[in-house]
């Protein structure tokens, strides 16, 4: 497949194979960026609202958003910190082990992660002695990372990153993204990049949700504006191989409602054979429907019936006076609550346990957001959880609710009520 460096979807044209994009994924009207938190005075400003309408690709199947808003603006002062999730934590610490002891990492090796965010996974790599470096486009949370001792370049990955790291002579060993491949408006660039950081028998890792999981499961909530492309695994393993990458071996993931995580390495390196996972995935994702435009088209009808569904749930609740909170305040709660405008006519609050969104609002619902403690305090009769993908750590770390006969409301992929 030819590799169009100089398209890209602002101007129609698909990220990665430069086809023009003329199909409709899903088109979920008007949203606010998703972690641009409300200012108690920023109340009665005007906000910019861009529109979340993801296109596929005819030629590739790459499903993606143009790149309504520039990373700089969203990815430069960030309010996500990875180390406020225990679930997410545990996942970096198990994924530390199985690295070190299936590519044999040692005090000689180094370990590159893009997008490290507060240095959540890289430390249980330094913790082991093992060299490591992340870079991270987002000054205020890079400087946590730093705090920790996590050496790292507040930087933009792509080939010019790479090229400049590789004049330092650091080369990875492992080179890793967790949930970084879905976020880059120039998908070219960055794979680019990748295959200039990697050590001649170096492996990269990415994890990135699973756009058949998506699909499946009803996750219209994870298209948001920082999310420029869906990903299936016929789709990455073209875009690798067309940068000299093979993907030798996939693992389906449970994390952000299914994701998966790519083995891959030079596509030179044969010594490192091609597992049966891929072969096995490559097949599962056919048959279901990925080399064909109408399986992508048939999302949005499914996607309206579960707005309907939530909607139809909440009303009635609401009905018998009864009160609603919510949990959480992610990127993906955005999403839902703007693209079914639930508003304080719905939920009174939601809470959060990141301090850098408390007393805030939620962009474009204006729900304010309080500290957890506000549950106990208040009562509600129902509680809306917002990350859905981490509702049994939320059901266990609320279980205090029953107390005064609380439920839980989960809205993907089904909206379901727990008692």
């Amino acid at each position: 497949m030819p590799i169009v460096t100089h398209m890209h979807p602002e101007n129609g044209h698909c990220r990665f194979c430069g086809a023009p994009l003329e199909d409709t994924f899903v088109d979920l009207g008007m949203s606010p960026p998703c972690q641009t938190h409300i200012e108690p005075h920023q109340l009665h400003h005007m906000e910019a609202f861009y529109p979340l309408h993801a296109f596929v690709c005819a030629k590739c199947f790459l499903v993606q958003l143009k790149a309504y808003i520039a990373p700089q603006d969203i990815f430069t002062e960030y309010a996500y910190f990875s180390s406020y999730s225990n679930s997410w934590l545990q996942h970096a610490q198990a994924y530390t082990e199985a690295m070190v002891k299936r590519l044999g990492l040692s005090v000689a090796s180094r370990v590159v992660e893009i997008a490290s965010n507060d240095g959540y996974l890289l430390q249980y790599f330094a913790k082991k002695g093992i060299p490591v470096l992340g870079i991270e486009p987002a000054a205020n949370v890079a400087q946590v990372a730093i705090e920790k001792g996590i050496p790292s370049v507040t930087k933009f990955f792509g080939a010019e990153t790479a090229k400049e790291l590789v004049a330092s002579n650091s080369h990875a060993d492992l080179l890793l993204g967790n949930n970084v491949l879905a976020h880059v408006p120039d998908l070219n660039d960055f794979v680019r990049g990748m295959k200039l950081l990697l050590k001649a028998t170096g492996v990269i890792t990415m994890e990135f949700p699973h756009l058949m999981r998506l699909m499946e499961g009803n996750q219209f909530d994870t298209i948001y504006h920082e999310h420029f492309s869906y990903l299936s695994f016929c789709t990455v393993e073209r875009l690798f191989a067309a940068h000299g990458l093979t993907i030798f071996d996939v693992e389906e993931l449970p994390t952000h409602g299914g994701s998966l995580r790519i083995y891959a390495r030079h596509t030179e390196a044969v010594s490192m054979p091609v597992s049966a996972a891929v072969e096995t995935l490559r097949t599962r994702e056919f048959g279901a429907g990925f080399g064909k435009l109408e399986h992508y088209r048939s999302f949005r009808n499914q996607v309206g019936n579960t707005k309907r569904r939530l909607l139809e749930t909440l009303i009635e609740i609401k009905r018998k006076g009864k009160r609603i909170a919510g949990y959480g305040a992610p990127g993906k709660g955005n999403t839902l609550l703007n693209y079914c405008a639930i508003r304080t006519d719905f939920l009174d609050y939601t809470v959060d346990r990141n301090p850098y969104k408390q007393g805030k609002y939620t962009p474009g619902t204006h729900i304010p957001i309080h500290p957890e403690d506000r549950i106990r305090t208040t009562q509600p009769d129902y509680v809306l959880i917002l990350p859905w993908n981490l509702k049994n750590e939320i059901m266990e770390q609320l279980a205090y609710i029953r107390e005064w006969g609380g439920k839980f409301i989960v809205p993907i992929p089904e909206v379901a009520i727990y008692e």
